[in-house]
Protein backbone atom coordinates (compact mmCIF):
# COMPACT_ATOMS: atom_id res chain seq x y z
CA UNK A 1 0.00 0.00 0.00
CA UNK A 2 2.79 2.68 0.90
CA UNK A 3 4.61 1.61 -2.21
CA UNK A 4 1.29 2.60 -4.57
CA UNK A 5 0.66 5.36 -2.46
CA UNK A 6 4.59 7.14 -3.09
CA UNK A 7 4.48 6.25 -7.11
CA UNK A 8 1.15 8.17 -7.19
CA UNK A 9 2.69 10.42 -5.15
CA UNK A 10 5.64 10.61 -7.51
CA UNK A 11 3.13 10.45 -10.23
CA UNK A 12 0.78 13.35 -9.13
CA UNK A 13 3.73 15.28 -8.19
CA UNK A 14 2.40 16.06 -4.66
CA UNK A 15 3.33 19.05 -3.08
CA UNK A 16 1.57 18.58 0.43
CA UNK A 17 1.27 15.40 2.39
CA UNK A 18 0.41 14.03 6.11
CA UNK A 19 2.44 11.84 7.59
CA UNK A 20 1.76 11.47 11.27
CA UNK A 21 -0.70 13.73 11.61
CA UNK A 22 1.88 16.27 10.59
CA UNK A 23 1.77 18.52 6.89
CA UNK A 24 4.39 18.50 4.70
CA UNK A 25 5.34 20.94 2.07
CA UNK A 26 6.87 18.53 -0.79
CA UNK A 27 7.05 20.85 -3.95
CA UNK A 28 9.54 19.68 -6.10
CA UNK A 29 12.46 21.23 -6.06
CA UNK A 30 12.43 22.70 -2.52
CA UNK A 31 14.17 19.63 -1.00
CA UNK A 32 16.84 17.32 -1.89
CA UNK A 33 15.73 13.93 -4.39
CA UNK A 34 16.24 11.70 -1.79
CA UNK A 35 14.61 13.13 0.95
CA UNK A 36 11.52 13.88 -1.33
CA UNK A 37 11.46 10.52 -1.72
CA UNK A 38 11.62 8.90 1.86
CA UNK A 39 8.70 11.34 2.74
CA UNK A 40 6.84 9.81 -0.27
CA UNK A 41 8.09 6.03 1.03
CA UNK A 42 6.48 7.34 4.91
CA UNK A 43 10.24 6.19 5.34
CA UNK A 44 11.61 9.56 6.29
CA UNK A 45 13.08 9.40 9.85
CA UNK A 46 10.86 6.91 10.57
CA UNK A 47 12.87 5.39 13.42
CA UNK A 48 12.51 8.75 15.37
CA UNK A 49 9.28 8.66 14.88
CA UNK A 50 8.56 5.35 16.38
CA UNK A 51 10.60 5.89 19.07
CA UNK A 52 9.52 9.20 20.16
CA UNK A 53 5.92 7.66 19.59
CA UNK A 54 6.57 5.16 22.17
CA UNK A 55 7.91 8.27 24.90
CA UNK A 56 6.68 11.46 24.58
CA UNK A 57 3.80 12.36 26.72
CA UNK A 58 1.79 15.95 26.94
CA UNK A 59 3.68 18.10 28.84
CA UNK A 60 7.07 16.70 28.58
CA UNK A 61 10.04 19.03 27.65
CA UNK A 62 12.44 18.22 24.53
CA UNK A 63 15.44 19.92 23.21
CA UNK A 64 15.82 19.21 19.47
CA UNK A 65 19.25 19.31 17.77
CA UNK A 66 19.45 19.21 14.32
CA UNK A 67 15.78 20.01 13.54
CA UNK A 68 16.62 19.26 9.67
CA UNK A 69 13.38 20.37 8.00
CA UNK A 70 11.31 20.90 10.97
CA UNK A 71 9.25 16.91 10.76
CA UNK A 72 9.82 15.55 14.11
CA UNK A 73 10.04 18.75 16.07
CA UNK A 74 6.37 18.89 14.68
CA UNK A 75 5.41 15.25 15.78
CA UNK A 76 7.11 16.11 19.13
CA UNK A 77 4.85 19.72 19.55
CA UNK A 78 1.89 17.61 18.71
CA UNK A 79 2.03 15.67 21.87
CA UNK A 80 4.40 17.08 24.43
CA UNK A 81 2.17 20.49 23.42
CA UNK A 82 3.00 23.86 22.15
CA UNK A 83 5.91 26.02 24.31
CA UNK A 84 7.46 22.57 25.30
CA UNK A 85 10.00 21.64 22.23
CA UNK A 86 12.80 23.72 21.49
CA UNK A 87 14.72 23.15 18.72
CA UNK A 88 18.02 23.86 17.19
CA UNK A 89 19.23 23.85 13.56
CA UNK A 90 23.00 24.57 12.28
CA UNK A 91 21.87 25.24 8.27
CA UNK A 92 20.65 28.65 7.39
CA UNK A 93 19.02 27.55 4.56
CA UNK A 94 17.03 25.33 5.98
CA UNK A 95 14.54 28.14 7.76
CA UNK A 96 12.50 28.96 5.36
CA UNK A 97 11.48 24.85 4.68
CA UNK A 98 10.89 24.81 8.77
CA UNK A 99 8.99 27.79 9.10
CA UNK A 100 7.05 27.05 6.16
CA UNK A 101 6.31 23.57 7.85
CA UNK A 102 5.79 25.26 11.27
CA UNK A 103 2.66 27.74 9.36
CA UNK A 104 1.04 24.43 7.72
CA UNK A 105 0.83 23.10 10.94
CA UNK A 106 -0.56 26.02 12.69
CA UNK A 107 1.98 25.47 15.57
CA UNK A 108 5.40 27.24 16.62
CA UNK A 109 8.08 25.00 18.00
CA UNK A 110 10.74 27.09 19.56
CA UNK A 111 12.95 27.83 16.62
CA UNK A 112 16.79 28.70 17.34
CA UNK A 113 19.12 28.68 14.37
CA UNK A 114 22.08 27.50 15.68
CA UNK A 115 24.65 24.98 16.28
CA UNK A 116 24.70 23.55 19.45
CA UNK A 117 28.36 22.59 20.82
CA UNK A 118 30.49 21.66 23.95
CA UNK A 119 31.96 25.77 24.26
CA UNK A 120 29.38 27.55 22.61
CA UNK A 121 31.67 29.23 19.86
CA UNK A 122 30.93 29.88 16.83
CA UNK A 123 32.37 26.83 14.79
CA UNK A 124 32.54 26.15 11.29
CA UNK A 125 29.79 24.28 9.55
CA UNK A 126 30.06 22.11 6.48
CA UNK A 127 26.76 22.24 4.31
CA UNK A 128 26.14 19.77 1.87
CA UNK A 129 23.44 20.41 -1.08
CA UNK A 130 22.33 17.03 0.73
CA UNK A 131 21.05 18.65 3.57
CA UNK A 132 20.89 15.65 5.41
CA UNK A 133 24.02 15.12 5.35
CA UNK A 134 25.14 18.58 6.65
CA UNK A 135 28.05 18.42 9.81
CA UNK A 136 29.95 20.23 11.75
CA UNK A 137 32.51 17.23 10.99
CA UNK A 138 34.33 17.45 7.77
CA UNK A 139 33.94 14.49 5.79
CA UNK A 140 36.41 15.49 3.20
CA UNK A 141 33.90 16.59 0.53
CA UNK A 142 32.85 19.15 -1.46
CA UNK A 143 30.34 20.72 1.33
CA UNK A 144 30.43 24.80 1.61
CA UNK A 145 32.09 25.99 4.99
CA UNK A 146 30.33 28.18 6.88
CA UNK A 147 30.53 29.87 10.32
CA UNK A 148 27.42 29.78 12.14
CA UNK A 149 26.93 30.67 16.29
CA UNK A 150 26.37 28.38 18.37
CA UNK A 151 25.48 27.82 22.14
CA UNK A 152 26.48 25.74 24.98
CA UNK A 153 24.81 21.95 25.46
CA UNK A 154 25.09 22.88 29.37
CA UNK A 155 23.68 26.68 28.75
CA UNK A 156 20.62 25.13 26.82
CA UNK A 157 19.78 22.12 29.43
CA UNK A 158 20.22 24.47 32.17
CA UNK A 159 17.92 27.05 30.73
CA UNK A 160 15.42 24.52 29.38
CA UNK A 161 15.79 22.02 32.04
CA UNK A 162 14.10 19.37 29.56
CA UNK A 163 13.22 15.85 30.43
CA UNK A 164 14.23 14.65 26.65
CA UNK A 165 16.69 15.13 24.52
CA UNK A 166 16.42 14.38 20.58
CA UNK A 167 19.80 14.69 18.66
CA UNK A 168 20.59 13.94 14.69
CA UNK A 169 23.88 15.64 14.15
CA UNK A 170 25.98 13.71 12.23
CA UNK A 171 28.76 12.57 14.45
CA UNK A 172 28.56 15.62 17.13
CA UNK A 173 26.55 13.56 18.98
CA UNK A 174 30.58 12.10 20.58
CA UNK A 175 31.11 15.17 21.90
CA UNK A 176 28.02 16.72 22.77
CA UNK A 177 26.60 13.43 25.10
CA UNK A 178 29.78 13.19 26.81
CA UNK A 179 29.60 16.54 28.42
CA UNK A 180 30.10 16.20 32.20
CA UNK A 181 26.24 17.10 33.49
CA UNK A 182 22.92 16.25 31.59
CA UNK A 183 21.02 17.55 34.16
CA UNK A 184 17.19 16.30 34.70
CA UNK A 185 17.64 14.54 31.18
CA UNK A 186 15.83 11.31 31.42
CA UNK A 187 16.00 10.10 27.95
CA UNK A 188 17.98 10.89 25.16
CA UNK A 189 16.91 9.96 21.42
CA UNK A 190 20.18 10.05 19.13
CA UNK A 191 20.98 8.60 15.60
CA UNK A 192 24.45 7.36 16.25
CA UNK A 193 27.09 7.78 13.21
CA UNK A 194 29.48 4.89 13.28
CA UNK A 195 30.05 5.56 9.99
CA UNK A 196 31.23 9.03 10.47
CA UNK A 197 33.30 8.74 13.81
CA UNK A 198 33.85 4.89 13.71
CA UNK A 199 32.99 2.03 15.85
CA UNK A 200 35.45 2.84 18.92
CA UNK A 201 33.95 6.22 19.67
CA UNK A 202 30.28 4.86 19.52
CA UNK A 203 31.33 2.15 22.36
CA UNK A 204 33.03 5.07 24.20
CA UNK A 205 30.08 7.36 24.40
CA UNK A 206 27.85 4.09 25.36
CA UNK A 207 29.63 3.72 27.95
CA UNK A 208 30.11 7.22 29.37
CA UNK A 209 26.04 7.15 29.19
CA UNK A 210 26.10 3.78 31.07
CA UNK A 211 28.57 5.22 33.50
CA UNK A 212 25.72 8.23 34.12
CA UNK A 213 23.02 5.93 34.76
CA UNK A 214 21.67 5.43 30.91
CA UNK A 215 21.14 2.05 29.27
CA UNK A 216 19.49 1.37 25.28
CA UNK A 217 15.81 0.84 26.27
CA UNK A 218 15.34 0.74 22.26
CA UNK A 219 16.90 0.59 18.98
CA UNK A 220 15.96 0.87 15.51
CA UNK A 221 18.50 0.72 12.85
CA UNK A 222 21.22 3.24 14.23
CA UNK A 223 18.84 5.24 16.09
CA UNK A 224 19.18 4.31 20.34
CA UNK A 225 16.40 5.23 23.01
CA UNK A 226 18.53 5.50 26.07
CA UNK A 227 16.54 5.65 29.15
CA UNK A 228 18.11 6.92 32.77
CA UNK A 229 17.19 4.71 35.53
CA UNK A 230 14.57 6.74 37.77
Amino acid sequence: MKRMKARWRKLTNVSVMEIEGVRIDTTAGKLPRLVRSALFKETYEDAERTLIARLLKPGMRVVEIGTGIGFISLIATRICGEGNVISYEANPTLEPIIRGNFALNGLKPSLNMKAVTVGGEPITFFRSDNIISSSLYDRQRQDHKITVESDALSAVLLQHDPDVIIMDVEGAEIDLLAIDDLRNVRHIIVELHPHIVGEDKIAALSAVLEARGFSAAAKIHKTVHFARAA
